[in-house]
């Protein structure tokens, strides 16, 4: 009885990795869909789609293959591409997100921009650390540009991409003008914000929300220091216990008691979902110690753990 109603109920397919399949439980998910008339079923992208489908709902996070398309495979083209024409050939069916509205999200310098411009740009509680792009290692061409952009010491290097590669998430802390010769083009420079290493992961799902606390990185100031390099996975795992986000001894004794604000939160996600147009995104914020002020350091395509 059980099979003959998921075979009548709705389809639902979806394409992520493995990795994200067990971080999810989709095993578990798709038990639980089957209980409830809900077929659930992985993109095979070796075959036709309209052979799979139709589908009533397709959620995917395909934005490492969108990425390595950008790049010149031209296995992951021919991915994109098909992927892209059978959502045009089926209108009705509902895509959890349009590849078009993704893609803004491949590129930090593009998503700080997006922010920056939208009406969280005014808001009193809402701030995004300034920013800019950094094209070369021409060091007198940086340092005009980050006195241009207001970008102070020390910032966090990024890489452009955001997604697609281990690359994308190695980035380094630069604390003076030497440090400048570290840096790795193309890049985002994002002045860093104290935080006292508290990171807020606060994932969307359309209209409704879910926060959760992950460790940070420690305070900082400027000054004649080495830079560090660092991979973000590594800082803001759960349970996370690491030399950049143990406190030093004096901000321990000075901690803030700062903590989301739900009317600042609601306006974020109101804004971001307008702006965004997606259903599926997650948001890292962090809170500045000195003003309380909520920071947006990085939007992700797919809310992680």
């Amino acid at each position: 009885m059980e099979s003959k109603q998921a075979e009548c109920g709705l389809k639902v397919a979806y394409w992520w990795s493995e990795k994200k399949s067990r971080e999810m439980n989709t095993d578990e998910f798709n038990t639980y869909l089957r209980n409830h008339g809900i077929q659930l079923l992985q993109l095979n992208f070796n075959e036709s789609l309209s052979k799979q489908g139709p589908f009533e709902v397709v959620i995917h996070k395909l934005c490492d293959v969108m990425v390595k398309a950008d790049t010149g495979d031209e296995y992951a083209k021919i991915i994109v591409s098909n992927f892209e024409n059978y959502c045009k050939e089926n209108p009705e069916m509902i895509l959890i997100d349009p590849l078009d509205k993704v893609r803004i999200l491949l590129n930090r310098y593009r998503q700080y921009k997006l922010i920056h411009e939208s009406d969280l740009g005014s808001e009193m509680n809402v701030f995004i650390p300034t920013f800019v792009e950094l094209t070369s290692k021409d060091k007198q061409e940086n340092m005009k540009k980050l006195k241009e952009a207001c970008v102070r010491y020390p910032f966090v290097c990024k890489p452009l991409v955001t997604q697609g590669t281990t690359l994308a998430h190695e980035m380094s802390i630069i604390f003076c003008e030497n440090g400048l010769d570290d840096i790795n083009p193309p890049c985002v420079a994002q002045t860093f914000i104290n935080h006292n290493a508290r990171l807020f992961k606060l994932s969307v799902i359309k209209d409704e929300y879910y926060i959760v606390e992950r460790p940070s990185l420690k305070n900082f100031k400027a000054g004649d220091y080495p830079t560090i390099h660092f991979f973000s996975h590594d800082i803001s795992r759960p349970k996370c216990f690491n030399s950049l986000t143990e406190l030093d001894p004096d901000d321990r004794m000075n901690l803030d008691s700062n903590e989301p604000d739900k009317r600042t939160i609601d306006k974020i996600v109101e804004v971001l979902n307008e702006k965004l147009g997606i259903a599926l995104y997650g948001v890292d914020l962090i809170i500045e110690n000195e003003t309380g002020r909520h920071g947006i350091i990085d939007l992700n395509i797919f809310p992680s753990k």
